[in-house]
């Protein structure tokens, strides 16, 4: 039987950032489903806090050059690669210098002030994930996002990417967590999400800044599933979920694994 395949786009994982509910669910998740029989890919953002000597990261030459126009500058794409100790589970990051080399932190400064350009960011990852999968020729059954970060992959899986071989039928589910963000993403995330067939105005439904709530309703819309990954995430999140009537995996508590398997099973119609 061939196994299903499930890439997993994760905000963060421990042990590349500090622990927390959900940089623990970004390693030990793609850990257990693989160990349960599916065939995983795992990526995250190469933060600038990571010590890449400390965590044996290595640029991947052959996946790195491409550059990605974001709001009419070009933005190199470097990717890096590493296995995590113990486990050895390869997880690619993202990186690139103005986006995540330059900056300490995750998604505000050493004065507590949000990145203004976290939206771009987010956009970046977004589109280096996918063209660097799309490069490796692996095409998934299933795409997991975990955290803001991941939040506009949806949005291209279902426009730009509808009709590419790697993911024209590949489903994508949503992961919900609490608030990540404190402030809008300013006044330009619509303009530079622009790409290809994901027009701006597919984004009129939604305030003209965007923030973690409006980033979160946009990743459901374009979703075929949602996952409530911890105790609590935003209650609005997960009522816009319900309202959109669609495969919802409630909080399955601590041991989770059994869970998503069925869940990913249900959403292939495998059930």
């Amino acid at each position: 039987m061939v196994k299903k395949k499930v890439l997993f786009i994760n905000q963060e994982i421990a042990p590349y950032v500090p622990e927390s509910e959900m940089s623990t669910m970004g390693r030990d998740l793609p850990q257990n489903i693989q160990d349960s029989g599916f065939e995983i890919r795992t990526f995250m953002p190469k933060w600038g806090a990571i010590n890449e000597r400390r965590g044996q990261l290595h640029e991947v030459i052959r996946l790195s050059g491409m550059n990605l126009i974001i709001d009419d500058t070009d933005h190199p794409l470097i990717i890096k690669v590493a296995s995590i100790p113990v486990s050895r589970l390869q997880v690619y990051f993202i990186d690139n210098e103005d986006y995540f080399l330059r900056r300490q932190a995750m998604t505000e400064d050493e004065n507590g002030a949000e990145y203004p350009d976290n939206g771009e960011r987010a956009i970046f990852f977004a589109r280096g994930v996918l063209e660097t999968v799309r490069k490796l020729r692996w095409t998934p059954d299933i795409i997991q996002c975990q955290g803001w970060m991941a939040a506009v992959v949806p949005l291209y899986i279902k426009t730009v990417y509808h009709e590419d071989p790697s993911f024209a039928n590949t489903k994508v589910i949503t992961s919900l967590f609490h608030n990540q963000l404190k402030t809008s993403l300013g006044d330009n995330f619509k303009r530079c999400v622009e790409f290809r067939e994901a027009k701006a105005e597919l984004l009129k439904p939604y305030s003209e800044k965007f923030d973690f709530l409006e980033l979160g309703k946009m990743a459901i819309d374009y979703s075929d599933g949602v996952v409530e990954a911890a105790q609590d995430v935003n209650a609005k999140l997960l009522d816009y979920a319900k309202s959109k009537d669609l495969p919802l995996l409630n909080y399955p508590g601590d041991d989770y694994t059994a869970a998503y398997k069925a869940f990913y099973n249900q959403i292939l119609g495998e059930e």
